[in-house]
């Protein structure tokens, strides 16, 4: 029993900890809104990449500011959405409450959207981001999707079976 246990209070503490972080990604592109808010600029502008490199995609740009706010406020408003629904279900994991794991994989599978699709499909490869030297996310990108896939896995998981022999 005491396994079982350690298991969901390791799965809660985790989804919490996903839940901390994107709310810690959330103040700081609230606090410091210009610096993340360059980086969705320079992406969608499509402003940046290598001039050494013909390339015949820069008709995807999106050159107005209106459109890059309403796109870095879209994905504010995501990460807001993951640390709350991450939080709210690792508390009531930790309260045992019944189901609360679903709401902590419905936060984890909206981090793995935001960071895979979002960033890796749109930004990396529509925007062509990896082509810009000075704003390619794609490194960055990885580093939050890995965990939070992770993340999603593990707590996907089934819990542990009681076996009257186990500790």
């Amino acid at each position: 029993m005491a396994v079982i246990r350690a298991v969901r209070v390791s799965k809660a503490l985790l989804t919490l900890a996903g839940g901390g972080f994107a709310l810690l990604v959330v103040f700081g592109n609230i606090t410091d809104y210009d610096v993340n808010f360059q980086f969705v600029r320079h992406v969608l502008s499509m402003d940046t990449l290598n001039p050494a490199i013909h390339t015949t995609v820069r008709w995807r740009a999106i050159p107005w500011a209106w459109a890059h706010h309403t796109v870095y406020l879209l994905i504010i408003l995501a990460e807001a959405a993951v640390a709350g629904l991450c939080l709210w279900s690792g508390y009531r994991q930790l309260r045992g409450v019944p189901g609360a794991k679903a709401t902590g994989i419905a936060g984890l599978t909206l981090a793995v959207l935001l960071w895979f699709f979002g960033f890796l499909a749109i930004g990396g490869e529509w925007f062509a981001m990896w082509m810009s030297a000075a704003w390619n996310g794609l490194p960055a990108a990885r580093g939050l999707l890995i965990p939070y896939l992770g993340l999603l896995i593990y707590l996907s998981l089934p819990e542990p079976s009681a076996h009257p022999d186990s500790p």
